[in-house]
């Protein structure tokens, strides 16, 4: 039991470290590139960030655990929003750029619609694999334009100022900085969900409250800490955009490749219930089209949500993917 309680302490050190290095290398390489904090967000960071769910869904499908494959990638959607967002607001009030609502937000909830249509059929086979995968592909040639048209405006402005485009950081040590950083949320959410799997059974804890509990919060543990480094950092935009593209790798890149290497059997009558709450969770993101903004009150009421979603799985003794 010492050895899981220093595994979760490690683990817990690991999440701090990484979470201020990937900040840091993600924010130096954005002024570097002449980028904004959000393109690397929706990139490189989520798609690091959410490696946890690809390695548990992969291993699950493998296994012919189908329902864990999905019920992470579930689970880990309602986490990232309820959850995450919900601490990190109540840490720092998010404010957000328009674009982002009126873009990536709306990308994000049709791509959740989507995921949940290609489960009717009773499952999600080999071409709706990669179907997943060729609109992850998709989303990724437009952040790469995006990226590519702020480069050009940037140096516009600097040739209309008389002025060469400056170079402030060197990228080679700052990439080091953020795949250190994606690294040590890595090995740190695996060293933490271990322990505390390890002590749970330890004292009593059944398997199944270990699955609803641990398993998709220990695979969103990576994006947690980011975005909690992120506020405290005041990187609003790669605190919430961590999460939008996190959510939208786990729907098209985690659901696709594991699709691709082992069809995913889904038995719909459970898991309408929690795609239903990804989705209204995701929903729950269109008010602040207007208003910008992620305040304290806002984000206690979805960590709240959060909350009685896990509670309600716990008093239904599971009855859902995530338990499985």
């Amino acid at each position: 039991m010492l050895f899981d309680a220093a595994l979760l302490l490690a683990g817990l050190v690991a999440l701090f470290y990484g979470g201020n290095w990937l900040v840091r290398g993600a924010s130096n390489l954005a002024l570097s590139f002449g980028v904004s904090v959000l393109v690397i967000a929706l990139t490189f960071v989520a798609i690091g960030t959410s490696m946890p769910e690809l390695l548990v869904s992969v291993q699950a499908a493998l296994v012919g655990k189908s329902d864990l494959a999905i019920g992470n990638v579930i689970g880990s959607n309602i986490a990232n929003i309820g959850l995450i967002l919900g601490a990190t607001g109540l840490i720092a009030p998010l404010s957000v750029k328009a674009n982002l609502l009126r873009r990536e937000i709306p990308i994000m909830i049709c791509f959740s619609i989507g995921a949940y249509i290609l489960t009717l059929d009773g499952g999600i086979d080999r071409l709706d694999g990669a179907l997943l995968l060729l609109g992850f592909a998709g989303f990724n040639a437009m952040m790469y334009r995006l990226a590519k048209n702020e480069q050009n405006e940037r140096d516009r402005l600097l040739a209309d100022l008389d002025q060469a485009p400056r170079n402030e950081h060197k990228r080679g040590p700052e990439f080091v900085w953020l795949l250190l950083g994606i690294l040590a949320l890595l090995f740190g959410s695996r060293m933490m969900v271990e322990g505390a799997v390890n002590l749970a059974r330890a004292i009593g804890v059944s398997e199944l409250v270990i699955a609803i509990t641990l398993v998709a919060f220990g695979t969103s543990l990576p994006e947690l800490a980011a975005s909690l480094s992120a506020a405290y950092h005041r990187e609003t935009d790669l605190a919430i955009g961590n999460i939008v593209g996190s959510n939208i790798a786990n729907l098209l890149l985690i659901l696709g490749l594991t699709a691709l290497i082992q069809p995913i059997a889904v038995r719909s009558a459970e898991v309408r219930l929690e795609f239903f709450v990804m989705i209204a969770f995701a929903a729950l993101l269109l008010p602040f089209l207007r208003r910008h903004q992620l305040g304290r009150l806002q984000s206690a009421l979805f960590l709240g949500a959060y909350i009685a979603f896990i509670v309600y799985s716990f008093l239904t003794g599971g009855a859902s993917p995530l338990a499985n």
